[in-house]
């Protein structure tokens, strides 16, 4: 059994789980901001923290669904 199109199927779907966590990363971040814009220094260093910790993820879950 050929499980090649489920490899491509996990791995899209850990792209498009991870852009939609970063979306909503810059989302909030900008609502944040636009709140308390005395703490934008913070919240970037926060945002891009975390968008890192979803690159690695997603990176680790691509990486898995391509493994045979």
């Amino acid at each position: 059994m050929d499980f090649g199109a489920f490899a491509a199927i996990g791995a899209g779907l850990a792209a498009i789980g991870a852009g939609i966590g970063i979306g909503n990363i810059g989302g909030s971040a900008m609502e944040a901001i636009a709140r308390q814009p005395e703490a934008t220094s913070k919240i970037q260093t926060n945002m891009i923290i975390a968008a890192a910790l979803i690159e690695g993820v997603a990176l680790f879950a691509v990486v898995v669904a391509l493994m045979k």
